[in-house]
């Protein structure tokens, strides 16, 4: 066990954090009028107890420190998911993000890393990158923490041991990798849509969320390293270091995030959720919208489609004319709102399709029902779903497509009668 003074500083510290945490938990879901706001912003706040109850326990119980260190590590992915997530609420998703930056690009900087590759366009496909980084993190970190607890259970594994015959190493690059990936994607996207974000202002907040997330990480690796160096008596020593500091860093972290995410900001409004306390509580606890969010993310996106053109003749028309589109997938509640309206737009072709009562059936202009191409009506349904999932903004300026018909060089001139006028 550690040190009776590391105990005697870590626990009010704890305390204290875990109070403040959970009483602006409380007030934002009491004024829970922005419930797609301030979902994110309170699984962000619950890394305070979190971290602190973790970080404590790991003190008092370091036997068992690697399974309370786990926990703490797979929250701190789920915070930079969240975080990026209502960026993007904020500025009214992904549609409104792409069509808001259509045609600008992100020159190449020395301070983003990026002043050997091409300017980056800032559309469908950057903001897909942007999701995919944080998203990684938090897919793999629990694959970590499983391979971390067989590799324990064999002997394989001890914190802090940086042999190359310990798996602790190996662990700590990939998690190193697939961590500073996640960080370089929040940051690149709040480089790019910084004017967006600017009537929310997100410097606080995001200086916030890296500190206590970025920092802590290093911190912890340094701190090993420190051991390593013989700077801190061992390893043991350095976890707990490592703990009474985390303790002490989440009563500041507590304090930052009030300032950060006032509920203030949200009180007195007559919109948002109407579930009351519990209802408020199990929304933002729900992790449907990180499920949507990893299927559409990770699915294709591109597709082949045959668009019939019916002003040509009918050889044309059969052959088909065929290009790659390039189609931003709305995710979340966007897609639910797509799913509809595909389906009320499939009721209204078949409802178009049926002859009105009175007709004659057997006539000759009745021989034959409405032939309706199904590649077609799949093009057009992608097209009014996509402009009509997520108001007030048009998804439809998001499907870059590219054709493969000739267009002749010139066009005729359009020859105007002036005896009419």
């Amino acid at each position: 066990m550690a040190a009776v003074w590391y105990i005697a500083v870590a626990f009010p510290c704890s305390v204290g954090a875990i109070v403040l945490a959970v009483l602006h938990i409380y007030r934002h879901l009491l004024n829970y009028t922005e419930p797609v706001y301030q979902r994110f912003i309170v699984r962000m706040i619950f890394l305070v107890p979190v971290y602190a109850v973790m970080s404590f326990l790991s003190l008092v119980l370091p036997q068992k420190s690697i399974y309370f260190d786990s926990i703490r590590e797979v929250y701190d992915a789920w915070v930079i998911y969240n975080f990026l997530s209502l960026c993007l609420a904020w500025v009214g998703g992904p549609g409104a993000v792409v069509s808001s930056l259509t045609g600008r690009v992100l020159q190449p900087s020395w301070f983003l890393m990026t002043c050997c590759f091409p300017a980056i366009p800032l559309d469908g496909r950057f903001i897909r990158r942007c999701k995919q980084g944080a998203l990684q993190f938090v897919i793999l970190k629990p694959i970590l923490v499983v391979i971390t607890f067989v590799l324990y259970a064999k002997g394989k594994y001890t914190d802090g041991n940086f042999s190359v015959d310990q798996a602790y190493l190996y662990i700590t690059i990939i998690y190193t990798v697939s961590y500073s990936v996640a960080l370089y994607a929040l940051a690149l996207f709040y480089v790019a849509c910084r004017d967006l974000l600017r009537p929310f202002n997100p410097v606080p907040k995001f200086v916030m969320i890296k500190s206590v997330v970025f920092l802590t990480y290093w911190q912890g690796v340094l701190v090993f390293l420190a051991a390593k160096s013989n700077l801190i008596k061992n390893a043991d020593e350095a976890a707990d270091l490592q703990n009474l500091v985390l303790c002490v860093e989440m009563l500041v972290a507590a304090v930052g995030l009030v300032i950060a995410f006032p509920y203030k900001e949200y009180a007195g409004a007559n919109i948002g959720h109407s579930g009351g306390f519990s209802g408020s509580l199990a929304h933002a606890l729900k992790f449907n919208d990180f499920y949507h969010d990893t299927v559409h993310q990770f699915a294709p996106t591109y597709h082949d489609y045959v668009l019939y053109n019916n002003g040509a003749d009918n050889g044309a028309a059969n052959d088909g004319t065929k290009y790659r589109s390039r189609t931003f997938v709305p995710t979340g509640p966007e897609m639910d709102n797509a799913r509809k309206n595909k389906h009320d737009l499939l009721d209204e072709i078949q409802l178009s399709s049926v002859p009105k009562s009175g007709t004659d059936l057997t006539g000759p202009s009745n021989a034959a029902p409405n032939q309706v191409d199904l590649e077609a009506i799949k093009s057009s349904l992608l097209k009014e779903s996509a402009a009509n999932a997520s108001r007030p903004y048009d998804l439809s300026v998001l499907v870059d497509t590219d054709l493969s018909n000739n267009y002749p060089a010139e066009v005729p001139a359009v020859v105007v009668d002036s005896s009419k006028h």
